[in-house]
């Protein structure tokens, strides 16, 4: 069947089919970790609907909205490929009208770690999935988990507010030397790719250890040794589903997130450890 664009809910409505539908919510610039959403919403649903819209709502004033990469007639051809249904692909002024008053708050999780270093942003992006929820009326919606943050604002989202949809959490897909697939990854010049790959190191040389404090400690060193060419936004180790910072004490599934800028270009990433006291004193 032929991909077919669809630019309004009228589109939308026209191109839905019976059976089940999964969204795939990007902003473009499409690589193999959003081939893995899409390929992980094909299994799972009759349709796959993949939006893709750069959301200004989501960037800060002093961020990089208008040069983020826009590669519509490539993400075509991937979504063709992929075997997407429909790409829907809404202008602005589709999504946002002049007088737009009604937003979504990210509450208080939407405030800290990646929040805290932008602010505003959670509501941004809660504001335009819930739109894009609306608009699409998915079953089941995929999101990558190296947004961790994001992920667990949108369970909790679709939690707070009932909204009948599944939310599929997808693993980070990884370049072979380990750097964090992004569409921001093509900003990055040689050398900066070379420091860009101490946040990865970090996360690993930090879930090799046992204790929060330990984890914590690791990957900072590794962090540190990467000097002044890597401005480092946090290193946290949170409960996934509050993204509090967890106490020495605490067991259980992990994120150990870390942002930074290289370059002119900001990066994150995550890993997920299961912390076991039993782990630390063995019998």
């Amino acid at each position: 069947m032929e991909l077919i664009v669809a630019r309004n809910r009228e589109d939308l409505v026209k191109a839905r089919r019976s059976g089940t539908v999964a969204l795939v919510p990007t902003m473009g610039a499409l690589h193999e970790g959003h081939r893995s959403l899409i390929r992980l919403a094909r299994v799972r649903a009759d349709q796959v609907v993949v939006s893709i819209f750069v959301n200004p709502l989501q960037f800060g004033p002093n961020e990089d909205f208008s040069r983020y990469p826009r590669t519509f007639d490539a993400d075509l051809d991937v979504c063709r490929a992929e075997g997407v249904d429909v790409v829907f692909h809404p202008s602005a002024e589709e999504m946002y009208a002049p007088d737009r008053q009604v937003s979504v708050s990210a509450g208080e999780m939407g405030r800290i770690v990646e929040g805290a270093a932008r602010p505003g942003h959670f509501d941004g992006v809660l504001t335009v999935v819930l739109k894009l929820f609306n608009l699409v009326q998915p079953d089941l919606a995929v999101f990558g988990q190296k947004d961790a943050q994001q992920l667990a604002l949108i369970r909790r989202m679709v939690a707070d507010l009932d909204l009948p949809i599944e939310i599929l959490g997808a693993p980070t897909v990884r370049e072979p030397d380990g750097l964090a697939m992004s569409s921001r990854n093509r900003y990055l010049s040689e050398e900066d790719r070379r420091v860009a790959l101490t946040l990865s190191r970090a996360l690993r040389a930090g879930a090799a250890r046992l204790t929060p404090a330990e984890i914590r400690a690791e990957a900072r060193k590794v962090l540190d040794e990467a000097g002044p060419a890597l401005d480092v936004d946090y290193l946290v180790l949170v409960d996934p589903a509050t993204f509090v910072e967890v106490g020495d004490d605490y067991e259980g599934l992990a994120v150990l997130a870390v942002a930074a800028r290289v370059g002119t270009t900001r990066l994150i990433d995550n890993v997920t450890i299961t912390l076991n006291p039993a782990d630390r004193h063995p019998a």
